[in-house]
């Protein structure tokens, strides 16, 4: 599978995976999931023109079809098993949770990279066992313009028991250094700078030479670009969709901001994700539902 030659607005590069998830009191479901997938159907279906790099076995290639359903580039590169994660929540509140990769991919590497023209590139790993700091470099090296969930780097596999521990970063500062856009929820947050405070833990990253930060919350998403503070609380009625939050939250933030400022993108963000928040699974609305949750919103 090849990408087109064309222009793409975003490109999203990490592995496709098959997702577990056990809800607190509710029944296990498997389906297709990831970062890539969650921020690719987001900016697709708002109008954006999307490629997805990613890592698996080809066995599994029906993984990719509501991707291909909704006219996404893919470039699929080969591995022996497509990762296998396991989420679950064992209290109500929706930010507790156990995840475990039981199954893995493995790194992408710069060989591994088709050629690609994109307005921006998004690193939207599920785990630590996808990207190295050579890798960032590499991509930097080559002009991309580049985004990162700092998760590819906090979730880090125990290799015995396959739980996901949430861990400091020895190359926060220099993977940050290297994009122009960083995403983390208030955990990865915490950990990374010591504090819980959106607004301090924006204020912690920004020196490291980010120019925007956006960190989201079980309330609210915060971006904090060019020394200003930008903030929108989330509309939605229920949780039931909240796996995937971050990731549907930032690509509707870097699809809206190819076009418009900061404040625009930040609520165009926070009405999708909240829409996308009361149904499980990936974001499946369009362009208008967004608007009309946007108008619908209360003023902050």
């Amino acid at each position: 599978m090849s990408l087109s030659s064309n222009l793409y607005d975003i490109a999203f590069i990490g592995h496709m995976c098959f997702d577990e998830v056990i809800t607190y009191h509710g029944e296990p479901r498997v389906a297709p999931g990831s970062s890539v997938l969650c921020g690719a159907l987001a900016a697709a279906r708002v109008g954006k023109k999307v490629a997805v790099i990613t890592k698996m076995a080809l066995k599994d290639e029906n993984i990719l079809d509501s991707i291909r359903k909704n006219g996404i580039g893919i470039y699929a590169i080969p591995a022996m098993e497509t990762t296998f994660m396991k989420v679950v929540h064992a209290t109500a509140n929706v930010d507790e949770r156990q995840i475990f990769q039981l199954t893995n991919a493995g790194f992408f590497s710069l060989d591994d990279m088709p050629m690609l023209t994109a307005r921006q590139v998004h690193l939207a790993g599920i785990t630590n066992q996808e990207f190295d700091l050579e890798f960032v470099k590499g991509l930097k090296e080559k002009g991309y313009r580049l985004s990162v969930d700092m998760q590819s780097f906090v979730r880090q596999v125990d290799p015995i028991t396959h739980e996901i521990a949430f861990q400091d970063v020895p190359d926060k500062v220099e993977i940050v250094r290297q994009v122009h856009m960083v995403k983390l929820d208030i955990v990865e947050a915490k950990i990374l700078t010591g504090t819980s405070d959106l607004e301090q833990a924006a204020l912690i990253i920004e020196p490291w030479g980010c120019p925007e930060i956006l960190i989201t919350n079980s309330e609210g998403v915060l971006a904090r670009v060019n020394g200003k503070t930008y903030y929108e609380k989330f509309s939605n009625k229920s949780v039931v969709g909240r796996t995937g939050r971050g990731d549907t939250c930032f690509a509707a933030y870097m699809a809206r901001r190819l076009d418009y400022g900061v404040a625009e993108s930040l609520k165009f963000a926070a009405a999708l994700v909240s829409i996308k928040m009361e149904t499980p699974g990936p974001f499946c609305g369009t362009l208008d539902d967004v608007l009309e949750r946007m108008q619908a919103k209360p003023i902050n």
